[in-house]
């Protein structure tokens, strides 16, 4: 299953580089405003502190909108600007809810591991390793946020709820995941981030939770079923005829093919 996602990722990344460099582009100039703005803005500080944490939101609601959108690609379909400001009405509120997630989750760090760790003494050591690793899994799961909200439910409650039952069943695929997405990462420092940027990491996330789904349905049709024997052959037979193969002539030259 992880060998065909990378493979669709890849081809569908490739078949869509100019919509996916301008979500990227659209992801940029979101986070300049957090970022840049601010600072033009010292010497108002209450002007600036509200522009960072508007622009901050905002690039949560983008990154939602963004998932919706890019929902089309893993389905063998495309989208265009109309659809991407129709993702925007449809995912914001989930994306504001992320954003106030991702900002608790980011104050409890500040100020719980410092605390624990200050109190030099066993009991403190076993207290931050408890709040690290409870940050953790929380990061494991929400990295499914965007991707769970695009395909299951608008329910900020049932998306969080959802991504921790991805996390916790499929825990091998949580971890490569995010692995994978650092790796994504650096690669597009080297591209100015515009691919695979954010919107491929997405894609990424869409993609697996789109193939997670299809075991869904099989075991829903098959509850007798062991779970641990996915015949995951069988399931991706459709996908691997829709995705096809190419060669390396095809990608550089799809036409003369």
């Amino acid at each position: 299953m992880i060998g065909f996602l990378l493979k669709k990722t890849f081809f569908d990344i490739w078949d869509n580089l100019f919509r996916i460099a301008l979500v990227n582009i659209g992801f940029l100039l979101s986070a300049a405003i957090p970022v840049l703005v601010p600072s033009l803005l010292s010497s108002v500080p209450v002007l600036a502190i509200g522009i960072m944490v508007v622009g901050a939101l905002w690039c949560f609601v983008y990154l939602t909108a963004a998932a919706i959108a890019l929902r089309t690609i893993s389905d063998y379909g495309a989208f265009g600007f109309a659809d991407f400001f129709r993702a925007v009405r449809e995912g914001w509120p989930a994306g504001l809810a992320l954003g106030f997630a991702v900002v608790i989750l980011s104050f409890f760090a500040y100020a719980a591991l410092p605390f624990y760790l200050g109190m030099q003494s066993m009991l403190g050591i076993f207290a931050a390793a408890l709040v690290f690793w409870t940050l953790v899994v929380c990061l494991l799961a929400i990295q499914y946020y965007p991707a769970v909200r695009a395909r299951l439910s608008g329910d900020p409650r049932k998306i969080i709820k959802k991504c921790f039952i991805l996390f916790f069943d499929n825990p091998g695929l949580s971890v490569f995941a995010i692995l994978h997405n650092l790796v994504l990462l650096v690669a597009s420092f080297f591209l100015a981030f515009l691919v695979p940027g954010p919107a491929g990491i997405l894609l990424f996330l869409d993609e697996a939770l789109r193939l997670r789904l299809l075991k869904y349905d099989w075991i829903e049709a098959n509850p007798d079923a062991n779970r641990k024997k996915i015949p995951w052959d069988l399931l991706l037979m459709e996908e691997e005829e829709k995705t096809g193969t190419r060669s390396l002539r095809n990608f550089i030259f799809p036409w003369k093919d």
